[in-house]
């Protein structure tokens, strides 16, 4: 498990899933300034994570698209800690294997289903940032900021619309 921001009081972290290999300007611009960044899976190529890359530390995991022999070596799942929060990454939520409160996770940060949605379960907060290149149901392109501060996680929602 990786450890981030151990000594920062605020940190913005940008959740983005499921690109399939499209960066929109408006996402670029969404997720300028964060000390952070999560991909939850289905990236689509390894240019999308370089330019993520060029903006902030990324923790990606596999997309169930991820075919790509570069995309193919990332883990189906992480964990790691921001601060005092601590976040499991999946990117189908129907594959979750854990009990994440019984592991003491904060959140669980998933993709997958290509529209944005953040709950609570049992004290753990599950958090999707919808799709940033494909979204479904009507919704727009999205993805997620989570503001971190000591042990509490504030979620927003952001459409990227260009």
């Amino acid at each position: 498990m990786s450890v981030y921001f151990q000594n920062k009081e605020h940190v913005v972290v940008g959740v983005i899933s499921d690109t399939h290999g499209v960066l929109l300007p408006a996402a670029i611009k969404a997720l300028h300034g964060v000390d952070l960044i999560i991909h939850a899976g289905d990236i689509g190529n390894t240019g999308v994570m370089d330019e993520l890359k060029s903006m902030a530390p990324v923790v990606a995991v596999r997309g169930n698209m991820d075919m790509k022999k570069s995309l193919k070596e990332l883990p189906e799942t992480e964990a790691i800690q921001v601060g005092d929060v601590l976040l499991y990454i999946i990117h189908d939520i129907n594959k979750l294997d854990i009990a994440p409160s019984e592991a003491n996770f904060n959140a669980v940060i998933f993709g997958h289903l290509h529209y944005p949605s953040v709950t609570k379960h049992n004290d753990v907060l599950f958090v999707n940032p919808g799709s940033a290149a494909q979204p479904r149901r009507n919704s727009s392109a999205s993805l997620a900021l989570l503001h971190i501060r000591g042990s509490s996680i504030k979620t927003q929602i952001v459409d990227i619309v260009e």
